[in-house]
């Protein structure tokens, strides 16, 4: 895999083996940034993160950190060791947990960009339900979801783009005012 954009830009990073995560093609991940625009200085929440794609990719844009977050160990050491070849350990903090367990327990982290890429196999729906309590007010969460299947509808978020890229799709999300 490799960073698209930014000071980054061409960088390789790995990816975690086995059929646990997904990686987000590279063009799903250019759609998302390509979308979002300027990222400059917001603060990144990464959960199922996997490889720590979209953090990294976030960083190399601009964003001041991110938080990423993977339950799974192989994927944990993959981010890890992501970071630290990247030079990204005063960036990005790399976290192995449940995203609902992480929520539940730092309920007053706000993040201005959220990423949600979760298992297509077997999403945790709880663990989703508890993401949108960690956006600011002017944020927006990004959720990869699979492209034949209603998107999720999180409470007190209103979808305001859905992009179609072949079996998945970007929804992007902003409070309702």
């Amino acid at each position: 895999m490799r960073v698209i954009s930014g000071y980054l830009g061409g960088r390789t990073f790995a990816s975690p083996h086995g059929h646990r995560t997904h990686p987000m093609s590279d063009k799903a991940r250019g759609a998302i940034f390509s979308v979002l625009g300027d990222i400059k200085g917001l603060n990144v929440l990464d959960a199922f993160a996997g490889s720590g794609a979209l953090s990294i990719e976030a960083i190399s844009r601009g964003a001041s950190h991110a938080t990423a977050i993977d339950n799974d160990k192989r994927a944990h050491s993959v981010i890890e060791k992501n970071i630290n070849e990247l030079g990204l350990e005063d960036r990005i903090k790399a976290i192995r947990a449940y995203a609902g367990a992480w929520s539940t327990r730092h309920q007053d982290q706000l993040f201005d960009l959220i990423f949600v890429d979760p298992p297509y196999d077997n999403p945790p729906y709880r663990d989703l339900d508890s993401l949108p309590r960690h956006l600011k007010e002017t944020g927006t969460l990004v959720l990869s979801w699979p492209g034949n299947q209603d998107p999720c509808k999180f409470k007190g978020l209103a979808v305001v783009q859905n992009k179609n890229y072949g079996d998945a799709q970007l929804v992007f999300y902003q409070k309702i005012s």
